[in-house]
């Protein structure tokens, strides 16, 4: 069973024409002097996080503050020529006269520009995509080190799942994968738990090192019998 992966070639943001199974997908860089992680693959160099494109956030903005601006400039075009503001530009203009500083009213207003700020100021410069783990460069290969591969998380889940099963006494298992831990949960129906165990980790270490990560995961592992009845 093979996983997904997705390939960036170098800074370009030209798109892979063939993202199918196995094949490689471009994924968007971020900001200038965005920040590698401190994973670093077999070469040697840093393995930087994939970067979102924040398409829909980014659309969500554009468009509200087109429909802003556009009905500010509208009421101003009006006023200029002689016609009266908009009711709306007139009330909020007394309430933000007239209203105290500690007015409930406008607290939570703040509260609310404030946590919109923060969360535009954290998806501009936090990677996302979580669901993809860098993997390490080959070496050795010409032009290899404009190249960027990925592995989703999910794929690499159902990949140490099926090596989990595997294994002699396993009946079935749960594995979730993240960015720095593993964790599988087996069940076994026969056999000593240790043994399974101890089977089970080698076979998972093992798979881990398979996958190609730049950051090389821990593993933890936990067997126990199934529930009777």
């Amino acid at each position: 069973m093979s996983a997904n992966t997705w390939r960036q070639p170098g800074d370009s943001d030209l798109p892979d024409p063939t993202p199918d199974h196995g094949q490689a997908a471009p994924s968007t860089d971020g900001p200038p002097g965005s920040g590698a992680t401190a994973a670093v693959d077999a070469s040697g160099r840093s393995a930087r996080r994939f970067w979102s494109a924040r398409r829909i956030p980014a659309a969500i903005v554009a468009l509200l503050s087109a429909v802003a601006v556009g009905f500010l400039l509208y009421d101003v075009v009006s006023v200029r020529a002689g016609q009266s503001a908009m009711r709306w530009r007139r009330r909020l203009a007394e309430e933000l006269a007239t209203r105290p500083l500690d007015d409930i009213w406008m607290i939570i207003g703040a509260a609310v520009a404030m946590a919109l700020g923060l969360w535009l100021f954290l998806l501009a410069v936090t990677p996302g995509l979580r669901r993809l783990l860098s993997m390490q460069r080959p070496t050795g290969i010409s032009g290899s080190e404009d190249v960027r591969a990925g592995l989703d998380r999910r794929a690499a889940a159902l990949v140490l799942r099926d090596r989990a099963v595997q294994v002699p006494g396993v009946q079935s298992a749960q594995v979730g994968v993240g960015r720095r831990k593993v964790k599988a949960h087996a069940r076994a129906h026969f056999r000593d738990l240790e043994e399974v165990r101890a089977d089970l980790d080698a076979e998972l270490g093992e798979a881990v090192t398979s996958l190609g990560l730049a950051r090389q995961p821990t593993l933890a592992v936990r067997v126990r019998r199934p529930k009777k009845g």
